[in-house]
C-alpha cells in the first residue's frame, strides 16, 4: 500500500518532466546540473585547472551529456549563449552537448567546499541571468542550482527558470537518461 501511495505522490513530478515548452516562455533560462560524475564533492588535492585532481564525468555521464545535446537538436532548440562553471565536469558536460562554444563563468563554480561564497555567487548568477537576452543555458552544480532556484536537481537535469518578483521561478524540468 505504501508503494502505491509513493507512486501516486510522484505522478505530478513525472508528468511535468521534460517540459520543453517552458523554454519558449518569456525570460526562460535553462540551467543544467553537470552530467553523471560518481562521488560527492572533490578530492582534497583538488586544483581548478587540473582535471586529474577533480571528480569527473563517467562514461555514462559523457553519454548523458551527448544525449541531452541530441534531444535539444532534435527539437530545433538553439542557444544564443552557453555558460559553464570552471570545473572540468561542468565544462565537459557543456562541450559534449555540442550546441555552441562554451564560456566559463566563475559565478557558476561549485561552492560545496566553501559555503562562504554562496550568497555572492548566487547574486552574480542572478545578475548574469537578468542581463541576458535570447536563449541561454547555464551548466553548474547541485549546490548552486539549489541556492538559485530553491530546488534540487539530478545529474544531467535541466531546470527551466526565470527571474520573478519573489526570486527565481522554476517553470519546468528536462531529464534525459544516459
Amino acid at each position: 500500500m505504501r508503494w502505491i501511495l509513493f507512486l501516486v505522490c510522484l505522478w505530478p513530478t513525472a508528468a511535468s518532466a521534460n517540459d520543453w515548452d517552458a523554454l519558449d516562455q518569456p525570460g526562460a533560462v535553462a540551467i543544467m546540473r553537470h552530467a553523471l560524475a560518481p562521488g560527492t564533492g572533490d578530492p582534497a588535492d583538488f586544483e581548478l585547472g587540473d582535471c586529474s585532481t577533480q571528480r569527473n564525468l563517467s562514461e555514462d555521464g559523457r553519454q548523458q551529456a551527448r544525449s541531452v545535446g541530441d534531444a535539444f537538436r532534435k527539437r530545433g532548440i538553439v542557444f544564443d549563449r552557453i555558460f559553464a562553471s570552471q570545473w572540468c565536469r561542468t565544462r565537459e558536460t557543456a562541450e559534449l552537448l555540442a550546441l555552441r562554444p562554451v564560456v566559463e563563468m566563475p559565478a557558476l563554480n561549485s561552492f560545496f567546499g566553501d559555503y562562504s561564497t554562496q550568497q555572492s555567487q548566487t547574486q552574480a548568477t542572478k545578475a548574469l541571468i537578468e542581463k541576458q537576452q535570447g536563449r541561454v543555458l547555464l551548466v553548474s552544480h547541485q549546490v548552486n542550482i539549489s541556492a538559485l532556484a530553491g530546488q534540487a536537481t539530478r545529474s544531467g537535469e535541466v531546470l527551466i527558470i526565470r527571474a520573478g518578483t519573489e526570486g527565481m521561478e522554476v517553470m519546468g524540468s528536462i531529464l534525459i537518461q544516459p
